[in-house]
């Protein structure tokens, strides 16, 4: 199968198992989801591929779900239970990254054979897990913030598409320039620095468009919350 249809399966694969479980679970459902997608994300990231004629990562969709975790959170819950996920999904990957730094500290017995591996995807470059984290945080608070702002003007499940594409969109703009910027800025020409950014920027906003009917089936299945 193709990159590209691979791609367009495994975006909509991802949707579906999170609205599956919100639908399971309900918000504690979506709590989960964000802590784990966020570790997910970051390592999916360093798998590079070529679609459409484009370098791209494979973290983006993953990291894509985040952004409508929240703002179904934000929907349906609420702005107060949607920052405390933004804060559990950044706790989550703070926590996963120190975790590991002692793992790999550990002296692999001579028959080990996975160290090497372990070091590929969990040593830390200073910059990418600084301009991951505080990326992370920015951006979602930029979402939760703008969301609930939209919401206020134009409320009504018809503005729905709305505030959660305008909210996506901006907020993962502001995510790629802190990312790129940190984790990247000054190792590539400027020309190469910029493609990467509006690259990585397309693929998200690709990805903020997919989503939406998903949180149009999230906003039809809350009808209250027996895990609050």
């Amino acid at each position: 199968m193709p990159n590209e249809l691979l791609w367009i399966f495994f975006a909509i694969l991802n949707f579906t198992l999170l609205i599956i479980m919100y639908r399971l679970f309900g918000r504690a459902g979506l709590f989960v989801w964000i802590g784990m997608a966020t570790v997910i994300a970051n390592i999916q990231v360093l798998k590079t591929v070529e679609m459409f004629g484009l370098i791209a990562t494979l973290g983006n969709i993953m990291y894509g779900t985040v952004f409508l975790a929240t703002d179904i959170l934000n929907e349906n819950h609420g702005k107060n239970d949607a920052k405390k996920a933004v804060w559990m999904g950044f706790s989550t990957l703070l926590i996963m990254t120190v975790i590991m730094q002692v793992v790999l500290r550990f002296a692999p017995h001579e028959s080990d054979i996975i160290q090497p591996a372990l070091e590929a995807i969990f040593e830390v470059i200073p910059n990418i897990a600084i301009g991951s984290m505080l990326g992370f945080v920015v951006s979602q608070y930029i979402d939760v913030w703008l969301f609930a702002k939209i919401k206020r003007w134009l409320p009504g499940t018809k503005f729905l598409w709305i505030r959660n594409n305008a909210s996506t969109m901006i907020s993962q703009l502001v995510d790629t320039l802190i990312f790129c910027s940190i984790a990247f800025y000054g190792l590539y020409a400027v020309n190469d620095w910029l493609e990467i950014l509006l690259t990585t920027y397309i693929i998200k906003f690709i990805v903020s468009v997919i989503d939406t009917p998903f949180i149009y089936l999230a906003k039809k299945w809350n009808k209250g919350d027996k895990y609050a």
